[in-house]
């Protein structure tokens, strides 16, 4: 079978999940300058892509945290990959919200989640790490035992890396920056050339200089 993290990369680069534009920079909520817009709710409308996307999601999770007994989504991306995956392990879900509600039980962890249960929580990507974190943080608080997150893409970036790590959250993501950035090279995505702005990028993002190379 192919490897996952290329059939992965090449699943989301096939929809425009991931699309890289190096010439022409996105630009993130923060300000920074990106030559990477991902967008893994696409995954969702494109059956075959979505079918390997779960499959490999469960797999990574018998194999990782084969001792899970409850899925968690992140608010909102990770909802529907939670309840999907959820089905096919045959292991129940809920998800966590950004913040408490306003109303009625004013929860912010929805589904039943007893103290002391085994949980995975479901992200689509992880970027500087820092909504993921919340979200393990409150399953935490709520007495749950969180035994790691599993995504399907990680940009690598050194400061999701320290901050999983100082908050001792183990992630495993079915594919990263580096391979798509491969992977987008050989099927002609980009130049081969645009690989080493792209991992300039990665690296750096607050350094735009990756932005003056190859013009």
């Amino acid at each position: 079978m192919e490897n996952i993290q290329n059939l992965i990369a090449k699943d989301l680069l096939s929809i425009r999940a991931v699309f890289f534009r190096p010439e022409e920079p996105f630009t993130w909520a923060s300000g920074i300058k990106s030559p990477v817009y991902c967008d893994n709710r696409l995954t969702l409308t494109a059956p075959a892509v979505r079918s390997d996307v779960e499959n490999a999601l469960a797999e990574t999770i018998r194999r990782e945290y084969p001792d899970v007994e409850v899925l968690m989504g992140t608010s909102t991306a990770g909802i529907a990959h939670a309840a999907i995956v959820g089905h096919i392990m045959g292991l129940p879900m809920g998800y966590v919200r950004s913040g408490s509600k306003d109303h009625g039980r004013q929860n912010q962890i929805e589904g039943r989640l007893e103290k002391g249960q085994k949980v995975v929580v479901v992200e689509d990507l992880i970027s500087t790490g820092g909504s993921v974190i919340e979200v393990v943080n409150v399953l935490r608080e709520a007495g749950a035992d969180v035994l790691g997150v599993v995504s399907i893409f990680t940009y690598g970036m050194q400061k999701g890396l320290d901050r999983l790590a100082a908050a001792s959250v183990k992630n495993v993501s079915l594919t990263n920056f580096d391979a798509i950035a491969r992977v987008a090279a050989e099927e002609k995505y980009i130049k081969e050339e645009d690989i080493a702005r792209l991992i300039a990028f990665r690296n750096d993002p607050s350094d735009e200089s990756w932005m003056g190379g190859n013009k």
